[in-house]
């Protein structure tokens, strides 16, 4: 059973609840480890290589969601989730939406502002992240 906040979300229209695809759980983990490893490319410019791991977190968090059977077309929302398909504490979920705020002034007004620090972080999250949900795959729902 999903937890009850989940459930709320889903009354309220913050999330929309479906029934669990594994086959899908299995596709967005690949692409966040596909993701994760760009991100991890050197070659690559720090922008890039931030959206690559912006992107493996995401992935990884919507497995999490998607594996409890909901979905959210709010990537804030994915992320705010973290608290209650993987009991991540809000100090750790809100580097995600820090980096989410970075991510949407570069995608809407062609700014962005980032250190190597800050992917490093973000790809430390991304692979807890994609561990943590990749573990679910062996449990029941909450």
């Amino acid at each position: 059973m999903p937890p009850v906040e989940l459930d709320n979300l889903a009354r309220i229209g913050q999330l929309k609840a479906e029934p669990r695809n594994d086959a899908e759980i299995a596709r967005l983990l690949a692409m966040a480890r596909t993701r994760l490893a760009d991100a991890r490319l050197r070659g690559l410019s720090l922008e890039g290589r931030f959206t690559s791991a912006y992107n493996a977190a995401h992935a990884a968090a919507l497995a999490a969601l998607r594996w409890h059977g909901y979905r959210s077309e709010n990537r804030f929302t994915v992320f705010q989730c973290l608290h209650h398909t993987l009991g991540w504490p809000a100090p750790r979920w809100r580097v995600l939406d820090a980096a989410h705020r970075k991510r949407n002034l570069a995608e809407y007004e062609g700014h962005l502002d980032v250190a190597e620090s800050a992917v490093a972080e973000l790809c430390a999250l991304a692979a807890e992240l994609i561990a943590e949900a990749d573990r679910l795959g062996g449990a029941r729902p909450r």
